[in-house]
């Protein structure tokens, strides 16, 4: 666990001096130009910068980290039959997909969940955990894997990536422009000394407070994103294995009643979400079981 933190802080200690490096050399380290005013251009590559690049490493390092995370073993010579009917249906439903033949791991862990990670199409991880090969039928399974299939092949990782990076960029340009606003008015449009302008108490507070809100309804998008993509992940698993055994397999999982041990960094590709009730809906990132169920059965009607 401490070398897991370790690494974690030395790698974003790392990013941000890359970063303020980056932003010399393009000389938009500072957001104010000469005269005091807003230097939008540079204040948008400062937010895309800072904005895009936690989520792009993310992606980038997905697949290895969810291994890490989850102690899942990548199967690369079966050694017994579950392993072969593993490792062949997720190479029969990727041709009938489209992509190239993703990883295909099993995680220790007694729930019955599934997920699927990677930065590309044709590189991706798909995991199953031990409870869900214990607790499902081969016909459930086989739809649990159409479903981690179809997201891959949808590319909902890159997808989320990408809409959060957008929507962090736009939480840090839209609070700073406030913060600069609001600190200019409260200083009587008076030029900060030694350059600069921005680095009064109403800018820290007002782009802080900001930050908060505007961090709170890009949540909410993202979220909504996650549940919309579950829905059609669910309608793949249905095209990939069939639907009867795609409403089969969400039932199951309505049984388990085992607590998600997932990682939160990997729950919302899991293929279950937890329960939520209230205003936690706007903030799941899956829809609930019964919904699910009920579009595949619309669909089928």
């Amino acid at each position: 666990m401490f070398k897991r933190i370790a690494l974690f802080a030395v790698t974003n200690i790392a990013v941000l001096l890359v970063l303020s490096v980056v932003l010399r050399i393009l000389g938009v380290d500072r957001v104010l130009d000469e005269s005091g005013a807003i230097d939008y251009r540079s204040l948008l590559i400062f937010s895309a910068l800072f904005g895009m690049t936690g989520s792009v490493i993310s992606l980038l390092m997905s697949k290895w980290s969810a291994k890490r995370m989850t102690g899942a073993h990548v199967i690369t010579n079966p050694s017994s039959p579950t392993e072969q009917w593993l490792l062949s249906t997720v190479r029969r439903q990727a041709e009938m997909a489209g992509i190239g033949m993703p990883e295909v791991a099993i995680y220790q862990a007694p729930e019955i969940n599934a997920f699927a990670t990677g930065a590309r199409r044709n590189n991706a991880l798909v995991a199953v955990s031990t409870g869900l090969l214990k607790a499902m039928t081969q016909d459930e399974a086989e739809a649990v894997i159409g479903h981690e299939v179809s997201h891959v092949a949808n590319g909902d990782m890159v997808t989320l990536t990408l809409l959060q990076g957008v929507l962090n960029t736009f939480v840090i340009f839209v609070s700073r422009i406030a913060g600069i606003v609001v600190d200019s008015m409260l200083r009587g449009n008076r030029e900060g000394q030694g350059g600069g302008g921005y680095g009064g108490p109403g800018y820290f507070l007002v782009s802080m407070l900001m930050q908060v809100v505007l961090g709170v309804l890009a949540t909410m998008v993202v979220r909504w994103f996650s549940r919309y993509r579950e829905f059609r992940a669910d309608a793949g698993g249905a095209r990939l294995a069939g639907r009867d055994k795609m409403i089969a397999a969400l039932k199951r999982l309505g049984q388990g009643r085992e607590e998600n041990v997932l990682p939160q960094q990997l729950s919302a590709f899991g293929i279950k979400g937890g329960f939520a009730a209230g205003m936690q809906r706007f903030f799941a990132t899956h829809p609930p079981l019964q919904e699910r169920i009920a579009a595949l059965q619309r669909a089928r009607g």
